[in-house]
């Protein structure tokens, strides 16, 4: 029996724990880990008992000193800002709660909380909102000013049938300038519109193997690409041509963010339990299928950030702001998810997707 789990009750609250948590001796060594733990450091409790927990951190003389204040003072300390260094090469940002356990001398329960993690959810929920903010702008949009504009438009060519060659070439500007904004509200439309999903259960790679053929010969043209794929993911539930909708609009903003920065689009799928969302009643649905769209682009702008999904927020000259606010939009509608990481020479955008119930 592991040190924490002393009967059925005990046992049954360590396993249920939705917190990272694992327990260490009076020589820091790992004694005990729940299922979070594992899930959150990748590694199962049979092949990391009895190392020392302070082999993951990146400065473990100042971990040490910390746990050591713990057992002196025998009270809690919170740590913030820690680096955990998982596999020798991705290192984790976190905050740690240390405790002492008073039945065991000089051992020690640690919670262990992944800032990341926390950044990408929270990144999430707001993407969520702004897919809802984007469905009422989009029909509110499409009632308010496309048909005063329709008739802007036809004012303007009937002038410019009259008009005098001084005055025909702005009569054509004001032609030409309303339809690229009709065209531009046909796209906000898009958001307002309501289609019966056709959710299926679905091979996520059949679906990215299409979109990147569908890049390669257009949009991304000269583009390269490379894939990492986990050939075990089990079947995704989604409808088919709104996911592959979703997958071209990654990669086409893949494909501008490099621009002169860079020349790589990478994508990643592989199998992470730990994200769940809340679908009310009390239900939280496991979306455990990931899609990471790589490029090694110059970034999204720090004061952009926040509000990246929203509806007309865009970080190019030109661009329309509508792609990932649709991206949102979709995933939403599906029950999927959408986060992203960036930093110069690498942003990251994360679909998060559902297991098919396969029957």
């Amino acid at each position: 029996m592991a040190l924490l789990r002393r009967g059925r009750l005990a046992e049954k609250f360590w396993t249920s724990l939705p917190v990272a948590t694992l327990a260490v001796d009076g020589d820091d060594k790992i004694v005990d880990m729940n299922p979070a733990a594992e899930l959150l450091l990748n590694r199962s409790l049979r092949s990391i008992r009895g190392q020392s927990f302070l082999g993951l951190a990146v400065n473990a003389d100042k971990m040490r000193a910390s746990f050591d204040e713990v057992r002196a003072r025998q009270s809690q300390l919170l740590l913030d800002d820690v680096n955990l260094s998982l596999d020798g090469r991705y290192v984790m940002d976190a905050s740690l709660h240390v405790a002492p356990l008073s039945d065991f001398s000089g051992h020690l329960l640690i919670c262990i909380r992944s800032r990341d993690v926390e950044e990408r959810i929270g990144r999430g929920k707001r993407s969520n909102t702004a897919a809802r903010s984007a469905t009422g702008m989009a029909e509110l949009l499409s009632h308010e000013i496309k048909n005063p504009l329709t008739g802007i438009q036809g004012a303007a060519q009937l002038l410019s049938v009259r008009a005098c060659d001084e005055d025909l070439e702005l009569t054509q500007l004001i032609v030409a300038e309303t339809h690229r904004i009709l065209r531009l509200l046909g796209q906000v439309e898009q958001f307002g519109r309501t289609k019966i999903l056709e959710i299926k259960p679905l091979n996520i790679h059949d679906v990215l193997d299409r979109a990147c053929r569908v890049g390669k010969v257009g949009f991304a043209a000269g583009t390269r690409f490379e894939t990492d794929f986990d050939p075990s993911l089990p079947l995704i539930s989604a409808d088919e041509d709104k996911l592959m909708q979703v997958f071209l609009n990654l990669i086409k903003n893949a494909s501008e963010a490099i621009g002169e920065f860079g020349d790589t689009i990478r994508i990643k799928t592989y199998y992470d339990d730990f994200l769940r969302i809340d679908t009310g009643n009390g239900k939280r649905t496991a979306l455990p299928v990931q899609v990471d769209i790589i490029d090694n682009g110059r970034g999204i702008e720090p004061d952009l950030a926040p509000n990246i999904f929203e509806l007309f927020v865009s970080g190019r000259i030109n661009g329309s702001g509508l792609g990932l606010a649709l991206v949102s939009a979709i995933l939403a509608e599906m029950g999927g998810w959408v986060s992203f990481e960036s930093e110069p020479g690498k942003t990251v955008f994360r679909v998060s997707l559902p297991v098919a119930e396969v029957n």
